[in-house]
């Protein structure tokens, strides 16, 4: 019973550190989105599809909690499929502004780079705790960490779009964050192939 009761106590932690996350970057899923659009920021833009995979991610891991290992190991190859396929979208997005041509606005990619770097601080700070814990959280783990070195990208862009007045360093950076996003989907899935193997069998 003991057990049962510690097992239900872990539980409800988890719940209320992953709803944190969900809510935050949700949040700021919007913020970079609006603001990256109205700015013309291939960074920003890629940093607010980083951010809308990390909330999505959350959400599958909620749902896992309190399920058997099976379902949080298909949570988090799910979430990192998912994230594979945004890397894909992002990737699209740069080649057609790199075609196209772009004016980003570097005060606004800065400010808000430091916005989300500071959201992602917290967020990092949240799951600190659930780093070694389970495969689902693990994954949680990973997008947080991966996600300040993203921010740290999109204000060191800004700050070269500024002082060079060249909108490269936004594209770059945009295209440095598609492949951070596409190795950690790609992380997340062998890290869920990899529990798959040494889980039991499940049960029909």
């Amino acid at each position: 019973m003991a057990d049962c009761g510690c097992k239900a106590e872990a539980e409800k932690v988890q719940q209320a550190t992953l709803r944190q996350l969900l809510w935050i970057n949700a949040a700021m899923f919007l913020i970079e989105l609006g603001v990256g659009t109205a700015a013309h920021s291939t960074a920003l833009l890629a940093d607010s599809l980083d951010m809308l995979a990390d909330a999505t991610v959350y959400g599958i891991a909620l749902l896992a909690i309190g399920r058997s290992i099976h379902h949080k190991i298909r949570a988090a190859f799910l979430s990192g499929i998912f994230q594979i396929t945004l890397a894909g979208l992002i990737l699209l997005d740069v080649l057609r502004k790199w075609l196209n041509g772009s004016a980003p606005e570097p005060i606004w990619m800065i400010g808000v780079g430091i916005l989300a770097l500071m959201a992602n601080l917290i967020c990092l700070w949240l799951i600190a705790r659930h780093r070694q814990g389970e495969v689902h959280l693990r994954a949680s783990w990973i997008f947080s960490k991966n996600d300040v070195i993203a921010n740290l990208g999109v204000i060191g862009a800004g700050l070269l779009v500024h002082q060079l007045q060249s909108q490269i360093p936004d594209l770059v950076v945009g295209l440095l964050i598609t492949l951070l996003v596409l190795r950690g989907g790609i992380q997340i899935v062998q890290d869920a192939r990899q529990e798959r193997s040494r889980a039991p069998s499940e049960q029909p």
